[in-house]
């Protein structure tokens, strides 16, 4: 069975994309700073916890990624217009 929702592509604006683009950074950026800190912890199951939090947030980032390389970015209303 071939999971039609691979091949589905979106179309969105140019906003949202800027919108979606540094939310990823934001993550990758936490995940990054979120890591750096686990060499302060003493705690195992504090580094744990913490280590689940930099997955979900390097999980999360790739998700939008992929999202958006599978997004067509609308064009401007002014260039429609034309």
């Amino acid at each position: 069975m071939v999971n039609c929702a691979a091949f589905e592509s979106y179309e969105i604006s140019p906003r949202f994309r800027r919108t979606v683009e540094e939310r990823v950074a934001r993550l990758e950026r936490d995940a990054a700073q979120d890591e750096a800190n686990v060499m302060q912890l003493d705690d195992e199951d504090h580094i744990r916890r913490q280590m689940r939090l930099v997955a979900a947030q390097r999980a999360e980032a790739l998700r939008m990624r992929i999202f958006l390389d599978r997004a067509k970015t609308r064009p401007p209303a002014a260039a429609m217009a034309r």
